[in-house]
């Protein structure tokens, strides 16, 4: 734990200090960035980066590196386009993938990429929409504005609008983003030097991996055409230089309150790493009956042992004293600037209360909630079809505004590309994942339970996965395509046994989602708000909200720092990769890049570290100087910034990116990729 979390460095006053801050881009502090490092962003260049940033809307980031859209991005977050494209023959996971020419770039089954367009404030919209009502009626009165102006703002199907929640509440955008759902595989390099040391040095530094890809966004069929993107820097990342990280941040937790804290630490964080353990162990059993096995369920496995490791470190910033002691103070420092005035104790002092009771609540039903319907299906993808298919039944014919959020009209072009997507699915995969599930629901809910006799009846979990899987024809993108669109009525008929499966679920599960976002969500949003209207008035606005998954700005730069008494170099270099592999998984290097060695520059700078403050979702973003020119990609943070969903800390958080120098040698000397270079403006000798 003291290796873990040194001591965060918190908000202070509601001010953000040294190079702490996932910024907004209608917030953006160019004046701070000036008086550290004698350069402040201008509008035209924020617009500039805004526009050249892009998201990949399955949870990574991304960035424009070309006029005919070209994307560059991370290995691990076009893994499930990797997998998906490959066979047992044919596995691009291993031996890379690189598209010597425009027609042999592959499209992508389910990806989508976006980019932001517009930000407006509909605050003022959301306040009055939502002013005197508490509750459900709060509630729902949220969910048909934000139905309104989503709907409103996406006036054709390449246009994707979100209204974003920022500072718990206290202001509400509106996020215009054009949409990209024709994505194609440019290149990837083999997973074995993309994740080279795999889980032993992930979180760690220094590091070795060329964690890069690149694909295209299209068009009617041609390659989208951008009008801005961001070029190479000629030196790449050099210490001490300025750099920015422009990316999207998927969500933090430093604005929560003591009460919600303790429920993470207490609750939530232990019981979802056992639920991790346990499925990590199930993948492990998997494993063993054979490669093909290891192959489909290997993207599963290397996901759930992230996330475990992440959460780890977040669990253990919870429970160090020190860490959660001053979170308590940074609380009550607000509290008691509230209380010292009847006025502001009369609008905002029992806020903390009303959390701390719907957190009860949330205590209480947590476990239902989550088998039921935050978790139901364990990940299968025959059970997410199954009850997309059901719910789209249910709620396509309703009002927009009475809809549940992921099947508003706005939504409707990803639930569609999900729910019609190629991509493969696997039958014994999909039998393992189900049993898993059905045996926790039985396990957790207990057998006398009516929703448990009523899925389960007699059968086995075992039993009822196998009879499920083998009897749906829902892997067929065509058989759901005819569901869906026979409306209502077909899916209703339907007797697949799958959806069969969902809907002995759906009436439970759709009255604990109502009863949490009754009884915890609608009251934590409202609360948040006058929380957050507390801290404006108390410290204004010069801080930045929590991460949402939507475009953020962080500034630092390329520095290293202390851990156990020992100085990190900011820098590794390629040599170091050739000294740390040992020929064994999960430090083998692929015969590529044992081939090239003779032809690299080992002195290369391959992998380095950064102050900008980031968080999962970050991974993919472009990192570049103040020129707007790219010295590298992020592709992870090292393990002291763990705890940094809950505070940074400048002197050791740390952001690792694969080195732009790094990246052009492995595409000139290993991978001979003369079109992708020449298209970043690199050419193809070499």
């Amino acid at each position: 734990m003291t290796r873990l979390l040194p001591i965060l460095v918190l908000l202070s006053a509601g001010l953000a200090r040294a190079d702490e801050g996932m910024w907004t881009f209608n917030n953006f502090p160019s004046a701070l960035v000036q008086s550290r490092y004698g350069f402040s962003p201008s509008p035209e260049w924020l617009t500039k980066v805004r526009l050249s940033a892009a998201r990949i809307a399955s949870g990574c980031s991304a960035s424009f590196v070309s006029a005919t859209g070209l994307v560059m991005t991370n290995h691990h977050c076009v893994r499930d386009c990797v997998q998906q494209l490959s066979t047992p023959r044919n596995d691009f996971i291993v031996k890379g993938f690189s598209a010597a020419s425009a027609p042999q770039e592959r499209q992508c089954p389910a990806m989508e990429v976006n980019k932001l367009l517009e930000i407006s404030d509909v605050t003022d919209a959301l306040t009055k929409a939502t002013q005197g009502k508490e509750g459900a009626a709060f509630r729902d009165a949220q969910r048909a504005e934000i139905a309104r102006l989503e709907t409103a703002c996406a006036t054709a199907p390449d246009v994707r609008c979100d209204v974003v929640t920022l500072y718990q509440g206290g202001m509400y955008n509106l996020y215009k983003y054009q949409r990209f759902q024709d994505v194609r595989l440019v290149f990837a390099p083999e997973e074995a030097i993309a994740f080279f040391g795999g889980d032993p040095d992930n979180f760690e530094f220094p590091r070795y991996d060329y964690d890069v890809a690149f694909v295209r966004v299209y068009q009617d069929g041609k390659p989208a055409k951008v009008d801005h993107w961001l070029r190479w820097s000629a030196k790449g990342a050099q210490p001490g230089e300025l750099t920015f990280v422009a990316g999207h941040p998927g969500g933090t937790s430093r604005l929560l309150t003591m009460d919600q804290l303790r429920y993470q630490r207490d609750y939530a964080l232990p019981e979802r790493l056992f639920q991790l353990a346990q499925m990590r162990g199930m993948l492990d059993e998997f494993q063993q009956r054979g490669p093909e096995f290891t192959r489909i369920s290997n993207g599963l496995k290397l996901g759930i042992e992230n996330a475990y490791k992440v959460l780890v470190g977040r669990r253990e910033a919870l429970v160090d004293r020190d860490f959660f002691t001053k979170k308590m103070a940074e609380e009550q420092k607000l509290r008691d600037w509230v209380k010292a005035d009847p006025e502001r104790q009369k609008r905002y002092g029992q806020a903390w209360d009303h959390i701390a009771r719907a957190t009860d609540t949330l205590r209480a039903m947590r476990i239902r909630l989550r088998l039921l319907e935050q978790g139901a299906g364990a990940g299968s993808d025959l059970f997410g079809y199954a009850r997309m298919l059901a719910r789209s039944a249910a709620e396509l014919s309703k009002p927009n505004e009475l809809r549940l959020e992921e099947f508003s009209e706005a939504r409707k072009p990803e639930l569609e590309q999900q729910l019609f997507s190629p991509a493969p699915v696997y039958p014994k995969l999909e039998e393992a994942l189900l049993t898993f599930y059905l045996t926790k629901l039985r396990e957790q809910l207990g057998v006398d339970d009516p929703v448990v006799k009523q899925v389960l009846g007699k059968q086995s979990p075992q039993t009822l996965a196998r009879k499920v899987v083998s009897g749906s024809r829902l892997a067929s993108p065509q058989v759901r395509r005819q569901l869906y669109q026979g409306g209502p009525e077909a899916i209703r008929a339907s007797k697949d046994p799958m959806l069969e499966l969902v809907r002995a679920l759906e009436g439970e599960s759709r009255a604990v989602r109502k009863r949490f976002e009754e009884e915890v969500e609608s009251v934590i949003d409202q609360q948040g708000e006058l929380l957050a209207r507390a801290r404006f008035e108390a410290y204004g606005t010069s801080t930045y909200p929590d991460a949402t998954f939507t475009l953020r700005l962080s500034f630092g730069q390329v520095k290293g720092y202390s851990e156990d008494g020992k100085t990190v170099e900011p820098l590794t270099r390629i040599a170091g990769l050739y000294e740390r592999a040992t020929g064994e998984d999960p430090f083998r290097l692929p015969p590529s890049w044992l081939q090239a060695k003779p032809r690299l520059d080992l002195q290369t700078p391959f992998n380095f570290v950064s102050s900008n403050d980031i968080i999962g979702g970050n991974s993919g973003s472009p990192i570049f100087n103040k020129d707007a020119e790219i010295v590298g990609v992020v592709f992870d943070g090292n393990i002291l910034s763990l705890g940094g969903e809950y505070g940074f800390d400048e002197s050791v958080n740390r952001a690792v990116s694969v080195h732009g120098q790094g990246i052009l040698e492995g595409l000139r000397k290993v991978y001979n990729a003369r079109r992708l270079l020449e298209e970043l403006g690199q050419g193809g000798g070499g």
